[in-house]
């Protein structure tokens, strides 16, 4: 058997590979998925219309061809991380390394620099392998560099490793292709199109039927239970029939029988087909075989002068239980398939694209795995995440809920494979999952390792994250090490005022101060910080909004600065052509009512109305015509339906005294037994101001500020809580029915009362 041969026969043993047949655990919970490609070379598309989905379960206990790949629990069990960088090159290798030093075309040295600078840009890649399989013809050398690189950036597109291993069989390097399938499988390992492609490759070159064998169980034991592993299933049994191996066959048949399959009914069909085509003898395992020849010695000992049975009832008698106990694990897996197939038909793209997946499909993954989850089984749990995060292998969130789940289970083996994956190589770029990676850390002891999770924000991540800046020092206050956490915010902020125009600069003094303030108890250094911000920043909304709420939290020691405040607002609210401010005019509005609020809560009756005047000044008379004809049209409706409701919910026998014929008038043009329909009302805008204004006049309106799709850093941390303005509450619709004589009406339903919202509200956590 040639080197090939024997890693084919599953006794490669690379880096970090434990093979599945062994009496060792494997490869525990990599998310493994496709890219679907189209091949320049002739080799159509690499990803399968039909079957471009790929199995993601985890192999957590040794391989039971009857029981295939089932979780154990942690107890002695050895786990390999797969799917990460080190399973397919080298660990976090820059792309540099990869660049061939031989002479490149214009066009290749265009696109190494794209990929340099932005290693992320799938489109790119793809446009350099292209050229790079157009130039290097032969030179396997320079296919390899660029493949190589692609592919530590890409592990999860399968495509590009079979075209990988096709450039290595085309010149002939037959042990470089089966080294490829290997690094494929460790990868990817949960797809099913690799494995696939893997055994092809396998019956057309190797004649041992049982190094084919082996490999088929090694690729089964993790794609097998796929509920779209049909293409593996049937080369397989294809093969076997090749070989006519009708017991091979009918165990594959018994295999797939135990879960749900997209083309479960064809295989019972077939297992059917099989068994009465064939003596029974010839489809039973050895291990069947063996169990009845013992159990006919036992009963011709015990029956020795009995009448000899019938030879061929007896047989009839085996085959019904033979078959009776394939029946019933098809139909216990019918019912398990009629529960789940709604989710699985929604699944639209269970491969992996750098392209977004629409909202309903994101939804559909929450909800199978809601569902699956309260069945209890951490099996069908771990394997259906790792189906999902083929597809979602880029949303930090589905990471994030992967490892709280397996915490919540006790497996923090699992866990931590889960965490080391999403932030090593799938979710790496993203700050979500270093942050959550910290706090997880954290709260396992790993004080240490959330420092250093941090610290990788904060050096290549997201410099100058104001989040990570936050909950890092929280943390070291936590730890106890205040100085520290002084040292984060002071480091911060001298980085970020070497920037010009720093976003984040005014909330990382706002925060400090803050800080300072709640939690080491200086109300003097917090002002200081305060001061110095107003030399280096330029006033905005989110930074005067901090400014105000920290004067609300003053104690009565360090009485609230009025006179310090209004100055500062006003030189923000009032437009002035020779001020750099820039402020939208609903940006000073709703400025200027957070200060009067502030000003009702704390100020004096003189200051209060001079900023409702200078309130009212600014903003009551920019109002367009048509703005205050809505709101009086508005009230209007309001106010008529209110008065409706109020008549419908009088005493009724009052109501047949004042109008004694309304009821026959009602009836007469047919409207006795319609109710009236009142169309939706919106009821006026009430801000969180709302018993502060209460004197202003009709015409006035809070504006109410949309709440963008993605909100700037600054306005994320500036806001205090973000949602300051409670939304717009709408009348419910109601239905007018006229009273019958003899009954009473029950009172019109009213919406309930909105109660105020405060605007200082709880943002600041971890």
């Amino acid at each position: 058997m040639g080197d090939s041969e024997t890693a084919v026969a599953g006794t490669y043993v690379p880096t970090g590979y434990v093979d599945p047949s062994s009496s060792v655990v494997t490869e525990n919970v990599p998310a493994e998925t496709t890219c679907s490609v189209t091949d320049s070379s002739g080799l159509g598309n690499v990803a399968y219309a039909s079957n471009q989905a790929e199995g993601g379960e985890t192999q957590a206990v040794v391989y039971n061809s009857s029981e295939n790949g089932n979780v154990g629990s942690e107890s002695g069990v050895a786990l390999v991380q797969n799917g990460s960088a080190p399973s397919i090159a080298t660990e976090a290798t820059p792309v540099q390394q990869f660049v061939d030093s031989s002479v490149v075309s214009s066009e290749e040295d265009r696109l190494w620099s794209i990929v340099r600078a932005n290693s992320l840009d799938f489109n790119a890649w793809t446009t350099l392998i292209e050229e790079t399989e157009k130039v290097a013809e032969d030179n396997i050398e320079k296919i390899r560099k660029a493949y190589d690189a692609f592919l530590v950036e890409f592990p999860l597109c399968y495509g590009y490793w079979k075209k990988y291993a096709d450039h290595e069989a085309r010149l002939g390097n037959m042990d470089k292709v089966v080294e490829v399938y290997e690094r494929a499988v460790l990868g990817v390992t949960y797809s099913v199109d690799i494995w696939l492609h893997y055994c092809i490759f396998a019956i057309s070159t190797y004649g041992d039927p049982e190094t084919v064998r082996r490999l088929f169980e090694r690729g089964l034991a993790y794609v097998g239970s796929d509920y779209l592993s049909a293409p593996l299933w049937d080369k397989y049994i294809e093969y076997e029939y090749m070989q006519q191996s009708w017991g091979n066959i009918a165990t594959i048949y018994t295999t797939i029988l135990q879960n749900p399959n997209q083309q479960l009914d064809k295989y019972f069909t077939g297992f059917k087909e099989l068994a009465a085509s064939h003596h029974l003898s010839e489809l039973r395992t050895a291990e069947e075989s063996a169990q009845v020849t013992e159990n006919e010695a036992q009963h011709d000992n015990a029956e020795e002068s009995s009448e000899p049975l019938n030879a061929g009832l007896k047989e009839a008698d085996e085959l019904e239980k033979y078959m009776a106990i394939r029946e019933e694990m098809y139909r216990k897996t019918k019912e398990f398939d009629s529960k789940i197939i709604g989710f699985e038909m929604a699944i639209r793209r269970p491969y992996f694209h750098v392209r977004p997946l629409n909202v309903a499909e994101l939804e559909n993954w929450h909800n199978y795995l809601d569902f699956i989850e309260r069945d209890g089984d951490l099996n069908k749990v771990v394997k259906l995440y790792e189906r999902c995060l083929i597809a979602c292998a880029n949303y930090p969130d589905y990471w994030i809920r992967y490892v709280l789940c397996m915490e919540a289970s006790g497996s923090m083996d699992l866990a931590e494979n889960a965490l080391t994956r999403a932030s090593q190589v799938f979710v790496k770029r993203q700050p979500e999952i270093h942050l959550f990676a910290a706090r997880f850390r954290e709260q396992n002891g790993d004080v240490p390792g959330a420092r250093a999770a941090y610290q990788l924000v904060h050096s290549e991540v997201s410099p100058g994250l104001l989040e990570a800046i936050i909950k890092h020092a929280n943390m070291e206050r936590r730890m106890g090490k205040l100085q520290d956490a002084f040292a984060l915010y002071e480091h911060a902020i001298a980085i970020e005022k070497g920037k010009e125009q720093s976003q984040s600069l005014p909330m990382l003094y706002a925060q400090y101060a803050r800080f300072l303030y709640l939690v080491a108890g200086n109300a003097e250094k917090s002002r200081e910080i305060l001061a110095e911000a107003l030399e280096h920043v330029e006033l905005s909304k989110a930074f005067l909004e901090a400014l105000i709420h920290f004067e609300s939290i003053q104690t009565q020691s360090h009485p609230k600065r009025f006179d310090y405040l209004e100055p500062l607002v006003e030189k923000f609210i009032v437009p002035n052509s020779d001020s750099s401010n820039v402020a939208t005019a609903t940006d000073r509005e709703e400025l200027s009512s957070i200060f009067i609020e502030f000003l009702g809560l704390f100020g004096d009756v003189e200051s209060i109305k001079k900023a409702e005047n200078r309130h009212a000044r600014l903003f009551f008379t920019h109002r367009s015509t048509s703005e205050i004809r809505k709101r009086h049209a508005d009230e209007f409706l309001a106010s008529e339906k209110a008065k409706m409701a109020k008549s419908y919910s009088s005493d009724p026998s009052a109501t047949q005294a004042a109008y004694p014929n309304a009821q026959n008038q009602w009836a007469a043009a047919g409207y006795g037994v319609q109710p009236q329909a009142w169309p939706p009302v919106t009821q006026p805008q009430v801000a969180a101001y709302g018993a502060a204004y209460s004197g202003y006049p009709s015409s006035y309106t809070t504006p109410q500020a949309a709440v963008p799709a993605s909100v700037p850093q600054t306005a994320a941390y500036g806001a205090y809580p973000p949602a300051a303005y409670p939304a717009q509450v709408a009348f419910p619709q109601q239905s007018y029915a006229q009273p019958a004589p003899a009954a009473a009406v029950a009172p019109a339903q009213q919406p309930a009362p909105v109660a105020p919202q405060p605007y200082y509200g709880t943002y600041y956590a971890g």
